[in-house]
C-alpha cells in the first residue's frame, strides 16, 4: 500500500525562487520609487525609474536563479555519472557501501546489506542517488522553472508599489507606497512561512524587518542626494 502522507519538501524549488522573486520585487521597487521622490523626483520621472525598476529588476532575477541552479544541476548530473561508473566498475564495493550506510542509520548489518540488495534489484542508480548522494525527484534542481519563477514573482511583487506610485501623488507618496509595501512583505513573509510549515509570525516580521530597512535607508540616499544637487 503506497502511503499517502503529504510533505513540504517538494515544494521548496518552487517556493522558494517565488518567494525570492516577490520579495525582491517588492523591496527593491519600494525603495527605487521612494528614494526617487525623496530626491524631490516628479512623477514622471518615479513612475519611469518604478518601471525600469521592475523590467531589469525580473531580468537579473530569471538570469541570476537560471545561471545559479543550472550550475547546480551540473553538479547533480556529474555526481550522477560518476556514480553510475563506480555501479559498473565495482558493483560490490558498492552494495557495501550502500549498506554501511544502513548501518550507521541504524540497522543491523544483515538486515542493512538484505535492504541495499532489494533496494539495488531494481534501479541501482536511484537508491545510490536518494540514499548515498542525497539527490531525489522532488528536490532536483530546474533552473527554467526557477527562473520563471523568479521573473514572474519579481514582475508581480514590483508592481504593488509600482500601482501605489501611479494612484498617489504629492507629499504622502513615500508614505503610501512605504506602508502598502510593508504590508504587502508581511502578508508574503507569513504566506511563504505556512507554505513551508514555519511561525507566520515570525516569517512576517524577518520580512518585513529588512523590508524598512532598504526603504528608509534609500530614502535617506535620496534625500541627501536631492538636496545635494539641488
Amino acid at each position: 500500500m503506497r502511503h499517502s502522507e503529504f510533505h513540504r519538501t517538494e515544494r521548496i524549488g518552487w517556493l522558494r525562487a517565488a518567494v525570492l522573486g516577490a520579495n525582491d520585487g517588492i523591496v527593491s521597487t519600494a525603495s527605487l520609487v521612494i528614494g526617487v521622490a525623496a530626491a524631490a523626483g516628479d512623477r514622471d520621472a518615479i513612475l519611469i525609474a518604478g518601471i525600469a525598476g521592475l523590467v531589469a529588476g525580473a531580468m537579473s532575477m530569471a538570469a541570476g536563479e537560471y545561471v545559479s541552479v543550472y550550475s547546480q544541476a551540473d553538479t547533480e548530473r556529474a555526481d550522477l555519472e560518476r556514480e553510475k561508473k563506480e555501479l559498473e566498475e565495482d558493483p560490490e564495493g558498492e552494495l557495501a557501501e550502500l549498506t554501511g550506510i544502513y548501518i550507521d542509520r541504524g540497522l543491523s548489518p544483515g538486515l542493512a546489506k538484505q535492504v541495499a540488495e532489494e533496494l539495488t534489484a531494481g534501479d541501482k542508480l536511484a537508491a545510490h542517488a536518494r540514499d548515498e548522494l542525497g539527490l531525489t525527484e522532488e528536490l532536483k534542481a530546474r533552473p527554467v522553472q526557477a527562473a520563471v519563477f523568479s521573473a514572474l514573482s519579481f514582475a508581480a511583487g514590483a508592481l504593488i508599489p509600482l500601482a501605489l506610485a501611479w494612484g498617489f501623488t504629492g507629499g504622502w507618496l513615500i508614505y503610501i507606497v512605504g506602508g502598502g509595501s510593508l504590508i504587502s512583505l508581511a502578508l508574503l513573509g507569513a504566506l511563504a512561512a505556512r507554505t513551508g510549515g514555519a511561525d507566520p509570525v515570525r516569517g512576517a516580521a524577518r520580512v518585513a524587518f529588512w523590508g524598512a530597512a532598504a526603504m528608509i535607508v534609500t530614502a535617506l540616499v535620496g534625500k541627501i542626494f536631492g538636496t545635494t544637487v539641488g
